[in-house]
């Protein structure tokens, strides 16, 4: 089993930026794909960005592209399935909560219903 653990959501004026981090634990041994979500009151839950298991590969959200980056360093052994997104110029309509997700395999994907591990979630608000 694995368990993802959610860090530095908070409140923010819009232009700013906040910097999430998602912590694994468990079965760590192996490396997972691993991704971003979010989900707004009233709203499906939607496709931030993702990362493959060697860093090499990563997507986003055309919403998000050119604002937000997704990162990790499996060179550090005790940051491994440690995954960071950078989120610059915030806006109103990033405002929600933001979950981290893995998935088994090495190849990241865009679709939710392909990730095994979910974390709790963290709350991401921009005021305007």
């Amino acid at each position: 089993q694995v368990q993802l653990v959610e860090s530095g959501g908070g409140l923010v004026q819009a232009g700013g930026s906040l910097r999430l981090s998602c912590a694994a634990s468990g079965r760590t041994f192996i490396i997972y794909p691993m991704g971003w979500f979010r989900q707004a009151p009233g709203k499906e839950r939607e496709f931030v960005a993702a990362i493959s298991s060697n860093g090499g590969s990563t997507y986003y959200a055309d919403s998000v592209k050119g604002r937000f980056t997704i990162s990790r360093d499996n060179a550090k052994n005790n940051a491994v399935n440690t995954v960071e997104l950078q989120m610059n110029d915030l806006k109103p309509g990033d405002t929600a909560v933001y979950y981290c997700a893995a998935k088994l395999g090495t190849i990241a994907t865009i679709a939710s219903s392909t990730y095994n591990y979910w974390g709790q979630g963290t709350q991401v608000t921009v005021s305007s």
